[in-house]
């Protein structure tokens, strides 16, 4: 019987068998293969929730998955069995206030998978198979399962991207190399940005940042004042993506920003405040970047023509079954980046 991987509340994840169906109208069933552990999959398995956002009910985990199309529902076309496709998690309805203004990520209805937002919670796709629309699969043709899981965030990262507007000549941080942010250096970089400087607290990942295009790394808890030779004046930065969520990380990169410059956070770890005077005179621009719709396709295609190549990023792969390990080990920055899930392995 297929097995899916739930959270029933903090630290307390169980591996369950749960029937098995098949695909309706518009739907196929895949086989999953690869599933990386993000963020907020952490952020359920440490605390039972983030925020306001908390568990009332067991959830499946995991949103960054890939698999192969086992069997084809009615009506399906542009698909075929065997074919391994990248499965967007993001599934608006279509229909609302915000996805009518063509903002789908804003969607009223939104069934993101394993989210707690809504109750009855948004099941996702840590398990064996998955029931899938078959416009949520982008075939991905010519990579691995692994390199196609990927997807997701990158995704992320290219709407971020998106929403800082041109980045031709200019010189951007990064503040948080985690996951995200190397994708952020790695798509700043494709879209032309001048220079990149990266900043993070633990070494480890700030070599990985290097490996994605860093032009110059800081560790921050080394030398808190490591910031400091590019605020000087009003500022000598064009961008900000504060990709970690943490108050000192978001106030000191702000004071490096030229005037006018953008900062674009990703980082969701609850609210920080903020320094409104130099944000004022400086007149900088502040904007959110949550999560990504268009982009996934886009982020397929980019891996698949060797415009981004997301393989530094997985430093650990665990069978299905050793789950434990997997969430103990992406648990900790200084041994992990990426930790991905094999399904189908005993």
């Amino acid at each position: 019987m297929p097995r899916a991987l739930f959270a029933h509340a903090a630290r307390d994840l169980r591996l369950t068998d749960t029937p098995d169906a098949a695909p309706g109208p518009g739907q196929v069933r895949i086989a999953m293969k690869r599933g990386g552990i993000c963020g907020s999959d952490l952020h359920y398995f440490n605390h039972g929730g983030f925020g306001a956002i908390k568990l009332r009910e067991p959830m499946i985990l995991g949103h960054e998955v890939a698999g192969e199309v086992a069997e084809l529902g009615p009506d399906v076309t542009g698909l075929t069995v065997g074919d391994l496709v990248a499965v967007s998690p993001s599934r608006p309805c279509r229909a609302c206030t915000e996805c009518l203004r063509g903002l789908p990520n804003q969607c009223l209805n939104m069934r993101f998978y394993g989210s707690a937002m809504p109750f009855p919670h948004i099941q996702g796709a840590f398990r064996d198979t998955l029931i899938a629309d078959a416009a949520q699969c982008v075939r991905a043709t010519g990579q691995d399962a692994s390199q196609a899981a990927m997807a997701e965030p990158l995704a992320v990262a290219l709407h971020a991207i998106s929403r800082a507007g041109d980045m031709l000549g200019k010189r951007v941080l990064v503040t948080g190399c985690g996951p995200i942010g190397n994708l952020v250096i790695l798509a700043a970089r494709r879209a032309g940005a001048a220079q990149i400087i990266a900043t993070d607290i633990t070494e480890p990942v700030l070599a990985i940042a290097r490996q994605c295009g860093a032009d110059v790394t800081l560790n921050t808890a080394a030398d808190p004042d490591a910031l400091a030779p590019y605020s000087t004046g009003k500022g000598t930065l064009d961008v900000l993506f504060e990709c970690s969520g943490a108050q000192p990380a978001l106030t000191s990169g702000i004071a490096t920003l030229r005037p006018r410059g953008k900062i674009v956070q990703l980082g969701l770890s609850g609210d920080m405040s903020l320094p409104m005077m130099m944000i004022t005179a400086r007149e900088l621009s502040l904007m959110g970047s949550f999560r990504f719709h268009d982009a996934f396709a886009l982020a397929v295609k980019m891996m698949q023509d060797g415009l981004i190549d997301t393989a530094p990023l997985l430093t650990h792969s665990f069978p299905l079954a050793d789950f434990q390990e997997a969430f103990a080990i992406a648990n900790d920055r200084t041994r992990a980046m990426k930790v991905q899930l094999v399904f189908g392995q005993c």
